[in-house]
């Protein structure tokens, strides 16, 4: 079982952009909780604390959360909007959920290894579904590629995958592909014809404009 990670949290009782910004301001985080058959809760999340949970336990962290000193209760991080420039944390989706539920969520896929000289790695996919007990959601999974030969492909299907999870992703979902890597020669045929192309793609666009 995962380590209990407790988050002590407020109810929100004000709502809308303006409160958004208010609770931001006093250094917490918007929040809403919600899931099986309850009535959504409103929360702020300490910031600081709840960013210190997505560096150390990943993304889909499962909280235990003291709500305003009620009985504790067990929720997924669901969704966290960042801001995409000043890149905060504006928002967080939480879910329900009790001991021994499973549920389906994204897990990384981490590549590690060197392939065998001369080849390529493509990473298809970054993530993979997978259905597991809430309490023991891996913070990532990880794939070899050590030596692997031009050729090789890796699918969802080759992951391990922790005891009692299952696949949701399909199975044959290539994740990594290794080929073979281009020679200089071949690049550079490949700058050539762009380069020969380019003049091609310039004048048809002028005859297009003179024509219009």
């Amino acid at each position: 079982m995962s380590d209990e990670i407790k988050l002590t949290v407020e109810q929100r009782s004000e709502f809308g952009k303006g409160a958004a910004r208010r609770t931001r301001k006093a250094g917490k985080i918007p929040a809403v909780l919600y899931g099986h058959g309850t009535d959504p809760k409103h929360l702020a999340l300490p910031a600081i604390e709840f960013a210190r949970v997505i560096r150390d336990h990943g993304y889909n962290s499962v909280l235990t959360l003291d709500i305003d000193g009620d009985k504790p209760q067990l929720a997924l991080t669901k969704n966290i909007a960042v801001h995409p420039l000043k890149n905060y944390i504006e928002h967080v989706d939480l879910l329900v959920v009790k001991k021994g539920e499973r549920v389906s969520v994204d897990v990384p896929v981490i590549v590690s290894g060197d392939p065998a000289p001369g080849t390529l790695v493509l990473q298809e996919v970054d993530n993979i579904t997978i259905e597991v007990d809430a309490l023991n959601i891996p913070e990532e999974l990880h794939v070899s590629i050590e030596d692997a030969e031009a050729g090789t492909t890796i699918t969802a299907a080759d992951i391990e995958l922790p005891k009692g999870a299952t696949l949701v992703t399909e199975g044959e979902s290539v994740l990594v592909a290794v080929n073979e890597a281009p020679t200089a020669e071949a690049m550079e045929e490949g700058l050539d014809t762009e380069a020969a192309e380019e003049p091609k793609e310039a004048a048809g666009e002028a005859a297009e404009e003179a024509s219009e």
